[in-house]
């Protein structure tokens, strides 16, 4: 029989299902909504959708490259606690995802959803599968893939930094320790130049009001501005900053000595922009005993 739009909008407003799965249950139910909820309950898919709003903060970062380095992937997954993401079957299914992002060179997270990984399965229904098991949501959150004609080279650091770096020439060391300079140094752009105008403009507001209200000659003011633009400009590029390995030297330098030049970088960092829910011990066990019931 046909499953009308007013059926599914039931099914999911009783269940917090989504409306795809909503649609499966009750096509295999022949439109008996009862039915579909009790085989909902039976496969798990009540209980991962009623996680779907908890908020996941932990996580782990991935990396995978093609055999060439000419293609990867960088993959940030998040779970609630960390106590799930250092665990063997979570890192597996991250693993499991990425992978299947560089096969299909997928770079769109809706796209990869709705992919099949090795074992026929879409990502989205093998991630309702493991909060079904686990019992904690589990958020596919974001991937970045890399082309390039040049050399890929990755760091990841305690599974909750990870970098890609897309170079031109300068070597397997150099382009390592570039990548592990941007996970400890944490630039926004490549160049100074780089910078958006927008940010230049809002952070030159910023110092020309604390600058004013120093007292000093118009012209002093001037100097003071711009001095403190150029060291905001080479806080936030990666040429601009000192290397890590050689704090006297600039990244630029270290790469224009090397020959070598960097195209693009990806940072991913775990949970970074997602605001943290506050929880004391006992709210915490009280909220565990409840979403065993």
């Amino acid at each position: 029989m046909a499953i009308t739009a007013a059926q599914v909008k039931e099914l999911r407003e009783r269940t917090g299902a989504g409306m795809m799965e909503c649609k499966k249950f009750l096509n295999e139910a022949d439109g008996d909504i009862e039915k579909a909820i009790e085989n909902m309950r039976k496969s798990g898919a009540t209980k991962a959708a009623k996680k779907e709003g908890r908020i996941t903060a932990e996580g782990i970062i991935v990396i995978t490259l093609s055999n060439d380095a000419k293609r990867a992937v960088i993959l940030e997954v998040n779970s609630e606690t960390d106590f799930v993401s250092r665990g063997e079957e979570f890192r597996k299914f991250a693993m499991e995802v990425a992978e299947c992002a560089l096969a299909n060179k997928v770079s769109d997270l809706n796209e990869l959803i709705n992919t099949n990984l090795a074992n026929g399965v879409t990502v989205e229904k093998k991630r309702q599968e493991m909060i079904a098991k686990i019992g904690e949501n589990i958020n596919v959150r974001r991937l970045k893939l890399i082309e390039t004609t040049g050399n890929l080279a990755s760091y990841v650091h305690g599974d909750r930094i990870g970098v890609l770096v897309d170079m031109k020439e300068g070597g397997s060391q150099l382009s390592k320790d570039i990548a592990m300079h941007i996970a400890a140094s944490s630039p926004v752009v490549v160049k100074p130049e780089d910078v958006p105008e927008a940010l230049v403009a809002k952070e030159k507001e910023i110092y020309s009001a604390q600058a004013l209200e120093s007292g000093k000659p118009a012209e002093i003011v001037e100097k003071m501005i711009g001095g403190r633009i150029r060291k905001f400009l080479d806080e936030v590029s990666l040429f601009g900053q000192p290397f890590v390995k050689d704090p006297n030297q600039k990244v630029a330098d270290v790469l224009k000595n090397a020959n070598a030049d960097v195209s693009a970088f990806i940072r991913y960092e775990v949970g970074e922009g997602i605001e943290k829910q506050e929880q004391n011990f006992a709210a915490e066990v009280m909220a565990q005993v409840k979403s065993s019931e």
